[in-house]
C-alpha cells in the first residue's frame, strides 16, 4: 500500500477512534446491547442474496474523499425507496462522516422507507460499533479484512451473528480470502479495485470467488455500472454485486436498477 493510501486510512481510523469515543461517552455499549437484543425485526440478508437472479446490493452513498459529493440533495428515504422499487435484494447505507458524510441518521432513514434488509457500511473495528449497528436497526453490517487481525475479526464477526445480523466481510486478493475463510464468513465482498492503482478489473472478482466454498456468497463491488458489467460477471460465475455511485448519480435509480437487473421490460 502507497504511502499516500496509508496516511489516509490512519487520518480515517484516528477519525472514527475520536467518533467511537464521543459515542460511548454519550451511550455506553450496555445501553446498546440492551437495545440490540430486545430486537425481533431483523431482515435476512443472507437469505436476500440467495436466489439465483442477478442480486443487486444498492448503496446510499452521499460523497467519497476521491469523487467529493456524489449528490448533493440526496435524501436516504426517497432513495431506498427507489432502491425497493427496483428490486435490490439488499441496501447499503454509508454511515462514515467525516470522509464520506454519511450517519447512523441516514441508516435509520433509508430502512424505515424500504423493506429490504440494510447493511451498516463503514470502517468497524470495534465492539462498540457492533453494538452500535444492532442498535439502530442494521440487519447486516461491513468488516474489512485489511483493517482487521485475523483473531479480531472472527471475535467481531461472531459478535454480530449472535446479535442476529450478518457481516459482508471485504477481502481485495486471495490471502485476504484465506483470512476471512478461515473467520468462517458467509459472505464475502470482492473488491475488484486494486488498492495500489487504484485500477478497476472486474477479472478479479471471478478469481478470487473461485477460491470460496460453494455455500459462501461473492458479492463484486467496484466498477459495476452497466448491464455489459454484470454480464462480464456472470460469465467468471459471479451473480451478487453491489453498486452505488452509479445509482446514486442516476437521474430514475429505479430504472436503472431494473436494467442492470435485467428487468427493465
Amino acid at each position: 500500500m502507497s504511502d499516500t493510501q496509508n496516511n489516509f486510512l490512519s487520518k480515517l481510523m484516528a477519525a472514527k477512534q475520536d467518533e467511537i469515543v464521543r459515542h460511548s461517552d454519550a451511550t455506553p455499549i450496555t445501553e446498546l446491547l440492551a437495545l440490540a437484543e430486545q430486537r425481533d425485526d431483523q431482515r435476512d440478508f443472507y437469505g436476500a442474496l440467495a436466489s439465483a437472479d442477478v442480486n443487486i446490493i444498492a448503496e446510499v452513498k452521499r460523497a467519497s474523499p476521491s469523487k467529493g459529493d456524489i449528490r448533493e440533495d440526496l435524501d436516504p428515504a426517497t432513495l431506498a425507496s427507489q432502491y425497493d422499487a427496483g428490486g435490490a435484494a439488499a441496501i447499503s447505507v454509508l454511515t462514515e462522516q467525516d470522509f464520506f458524510k454519511g450517519s447512523l441518521a441516514d441508516m435509520r432513514s433509508a430502512r424505515g422507507a424500504c423493506t429490504r434488509p440494510v447493511l451498516r457500511k463503514d470502517f468497524i473495528f470495534t465492539e462498540y460499533q457492533v453494538a452500535e449497528a444492532a442498535a439502530n436497526g442494521a440487519d447486516a453490517l461491513l468488516l474489512i479484512v485489511r483493517i482487521l487481525d485475523p483473531a479480531l475479526l472472527t471475535d467481531l464477526l461472531a459478535m454480530t451473528e449472535s446479535l442476529g445480523l450478518s457481516a459482508l466481510v471485504e477481502v481485495h486478493d486471495e490471502a485476504d480470502v484465506e483470512v476471512a475463510i478461515a473467520s468462517k464468513a458467509s459472505i464475502v465482498g470482492i473488491n475488484n479495485r486494486d488498492l495500489k492503482t487504484f485500477a478497476v478489473d472486474l477479472n478479479v472478482a471471478g478469481r478470487v470467488a473461485a477460491m470460496l466454498p460453494p455455500d459462501v456468497f461473492a458479492v463484486a463491488a467496484s466498477g459495476i455500472s452497466t448491464r455489459d458489467d454484470i454480464d462480464a460477471s456472470l460469465e467468471l460465475g459471479v451473480s451478487r454485486f453491489l453498486v452505488g455511485e452509479s445509482l446514486v448519480r442516476s437521474d430514475d435509480p429505479t430504472r436503472m436498477l431494473r436494467a442492470l437487473r435485467g428487468d427493465d421490460a
